[in-house]
């Protein structure tokens, strides 16, 4: 199966099923040196894990990491580092009776169209449990992007189904963030928000919404002209997490609502004779590099695909059937999407920072 790498110096290869026996990832091209500790690892992987309130899956999975290889005293070798952490509350038989038939919006049927086959105990590659791998390489990166750079990579949950916050995001900090179950700064929205998924739980349905990302004190001259743009390896990096069905960066959208005399971002040289821009509306990229401004996103998360409503499928031999599904899912994806998010928007930068550093010796 291909397509299981992240990035071209900074390398994320992910491995394991959600009801196999384990879900790691090998990272090869982190820079040797670099202070690494399980507990530095745990921090993220506790955001992420199931389990951890009344609105996200009631799985119950420590996601207790090992460090296989790669760290030596402490310290990152320059060897590749295998990381893994083994599932210890996977129920396969909550799926035997899905096993032939193809659940709406799931990847069963592409699939089985593609491989000829397919791990259909909770969805296998297909699962988002994959992207705890994902969480364990962003710690990494930016650990190293901080402790060099002093870059920060801050999401939170801007939106959920109709309800939205406001919020200033340059002004958000990560106690904000995280002072809720939601992981929305703005106090009052995030209890609307917790509301609705309640409520929504409580009908056996699903919601989505929107996610925000931020990462500040970014280096101009980072990303590569045409085909790997900044922009554009941070919109794949998004657009690969399960259940994201859209991406936009800056203005994005609305952009299209104004001028070009309003949009574009006038340069001027602030008090300590650097070169900024008064508006963000390339939100931190132009001509795909970097410009030293905060870049921002948003990433679209669809509702969670598997309902406990009934709904009418087809199986394998083509027959239709009803379908109620079973087994432990989130009714809201985004509040453990938060951390995935933080960790692909590193693994971008730290590939595009060790890339720039190659070109620019």
């Amino acid at each position: 199966m291909a397509g299981n790498t992240f990035g071209q110096l900074f390398r994320v290869t992910t491995f394991g099923e959600s009801h196999g026996g384990a879900v790691g990832c090998v990272v090869d091209g982190c820079p040797p040196g670099l202070i690494i500790s399980v507990e530095d690892i745990q921090k993220d992987l506790d955001r992420r894990r199931p389990g951890q309130s009344k609105i996200t899956s009631p799985r119950k999975e420590e996601d207790k990491i090992e460090i296989l290889s790669g760290v030596f005293e402490g310290k990152t070798t320059g060897a590749p580092i295998m990381l893994m952490a083994k599932n210890k509350d996977a129920r396969p038989e909550d799926y035997e009776k899905l096993k032939d038939v193809f659940r709406p919006s799931h990847a069963d049927f592409t699939y089985e169209k593609k491989y000829g086959i397919r791990n259909w105990k909770g969805s296998g590659r297909a699962s988002a449990r994959e992207t705890l791998a994902r969480v364990v390489a962003g710690t990494l990166a930016k650990k190293f992007l901080k402790e060099k750079l002093a870059m920060e990579f801050l999401a939170y949950v801007e939106q959920v189904g109709e309800i939205k916050t406001k919020i200033d995001f340059n002004k958000v900090t990560s106690e904000q963030i995280e002072s809720n179950i939601i992981r929305c700064p703005d106090k009052k929205v995030a209890e609307k928000m917790i509301q609705l998924i309640e409520e929504v739980k409580n009908k056996s349905d699903s919601v989505g919404g929107v996610i925000l990302g931020v990462i500040k004190n970014i280096l101009p001259g980072l990303g590569e002209p045409v085909f790997d743009k900044l922009s554009a390896d941070l919109g794949k990096a998004m657009l690969s997490i399960p259940a994201v069905k859209g991406f936009e960066i800056g203005s994005g959208f609305e952009g299209v609502k104004i001028r070009g005399s309003q949009h574009n971002d006038s340069f001027y040289l602030d008090e300590n004779k650097k070169i900024r821009t008064k508006t963000n509306f390339s939100g931190g990229i132009q001509g795909g590099i970097s410009n030293g401004e905060n870049i921002y996103f948003r990433v679209a998360f669809k509702p969670v695909s598997t309902i406990r409503k009934e709904q009418m499928t087809v199986d394998s031999k083509g027959q239709t059937v009803k379908l109620e599904a079973t087994g432990r899912h989130d009714p809201c994806v985004l509040p453990r999407a938060v951390p995935i998010v933080e960790a692909m928007a590193a693994l971008v930068i730290v590939d595009h920072y060790l890339r720039h550093k190659a070109q620019n010796l």
